[in-house]
């Protein structure tokens, strides 16, 4: 394990073991009284909301005309909607105050739909930590949750372990060798050839929707279409936050509520104002500041597009059982996404017909930004 280094210019609270003793004796315990949800209702305009901020239009999600003829007989949500409606799984951590923390991946099962008006609750408690030894920051903590999600009739609608690793920021801006590189880097500049290309994915997006896709009309090595996000602007991370909630944004008196009551959460800004960690997402020098390269996406938000990726391909007769992902950088300003993916294996488990996924997502420089897996339930013939 390497070691953190006294040497350097220290501006933030570090790693100690009597923080990771006291995190360790909440292993297991269940939370009581966690941060207040962005959202407990999956409301026609919670849902819209979400989805718009991941910049998906499938109409499933948002039109309630269209959604009223499908076998749902209504909206539902998107299966990443439930980021919104827990504050832990989105990537609230407890303990090691003033430590930062980068949300880096979850394993979801869902187990029934979201409806539209459905009222959620959450149990939650901490899993597990284990130690790395990382280019980022040295050494950090994988700090993993377990969140079980249930609807208004007591029904487990989804269930997810997320994690985020906790990390130096002093360490990670003064000796941090993951992102050396790019540090010197010019910054992108894209072409009108450039974007003409990458819009053109958008134009060219594949949202199944009414068009059943059976089970036995798929094989394995099947190729996901790709789909594209970006080039990304701090106003489409602001978008993300809209839909769903952030962790710590908040205003005026509410801001000082939350900074009195957890002090290592304001950090002052160049006024001297205490403000959010969370601005690494729209504040490029705080992003340096971290070890980071520049202001750069939400987790979540990357996770809901490995999800989005392949709630496109199944269409509104589909169901997605599981997604697993995790993330490998952090994805700064001006980067530009596709997700690409390809069918593994498939299989008929108690009459259900269940497609294995794999897919991954690369910048603009093919450097591999998030990768993952799925299962899709999809109907059979007769």
């Amino acid at each position: 394990m390497t070691d953190t280094r006294d040497d350097i210019d220290r501006q933030f609270a570090q790693i100690t073991e009597r923080g990771l003793d006291q995190l360790r004796e909440r292993i297991g315990v269940r939370i009581e009284n966690s941060l207040e949800p962005w959202c407990h209702e999956a409301t026609r305009d919670n849902i819209r909301h979400y989805a718009h901020g991941i910049g998906d239009d499938n109409p499933l999600w948002c039109d309630p005309e269209y959604a009223a003829n499908t076998k749902f007989g209504g909206i539902i949500a998107l299966p990443s909607f439930l980021f919104a409606c827990d504050r832990i799984v989105s990537g609230y951590v407890g303990g090691l105050p003033g430590v930062h923390a980068m949300w880096a991946g979850a394993d979801w099962n869902w187990h029934k739909p979201v409806r539209r008006n459905d009222e959620i609750r959450t149990e939650a408690w901490l899993k597990d930590l284990i130690l790395h030894d990382t280019r980022f920051s040295g050494r950090a903590v994988q700090q993993i949750y377990h969140v079980d999600f249930f609807n208004q009739d007591g029904d487990k609608v989804a269930g997810a372990d997320s994690w985020c690793f906790r990390t130096d920021r002093d360490q990670a801006r003064e000796t941090g060798t993951k992102y050396s590189e790019l540090r010197e880097k010019p910054i992108k500049q894209y072409t009108d050839d450039e974007l003409a290309e990458i819009f053109a994915g958008y134009a060219e997006e594949e949202v199944r929707g009414a068009e059943t896709r059976y089970f036995e009309d798929v094989a394995v090595g099947d190729k996901l279409p790709t789909l594209v996000k970006g080039p990304m602007t701090v106003t489409g991370f602001i978008a993300y936050a809209q839909g769903w909630g952030g962790l710590y944004i908040r205003a005026n008196k509410l801001a000082w509520k939350q900074h009195h009551r957890h002090p290592g959460l304001g950090i002052k800004n160049k006024f001297g104002i205490p403000d959010c960690p969370e601005r690494v997402h729209w504040e490029n020098d705080f992003a340096a500041m971290v070890g980071a390269p520049a202001a750069y996406d939400y987790g979540p938000e990357r996770c809901s597009w490995m999800t989005h990726h392949m709630t496109n391909w199944m269409g509104d007769d589909g169901f997605l059982r599981e997604s697993k992902s995790q993330i490998r950088r952090h994805n700064p300003e001006g980067d530009t996404l596709f997700i690409n993916g390809e069918v593994m294996g498939k299989r008929e488990e108690d009459g259900k017909g269940l497609i294995d996924i794999k897919h991954q997502a690369l910048n603009q420089d093919g450097e591999l930004s998030i990768h993952g897996t799925g299962v899709v339930e999809l109907p059979l013939r007769g």
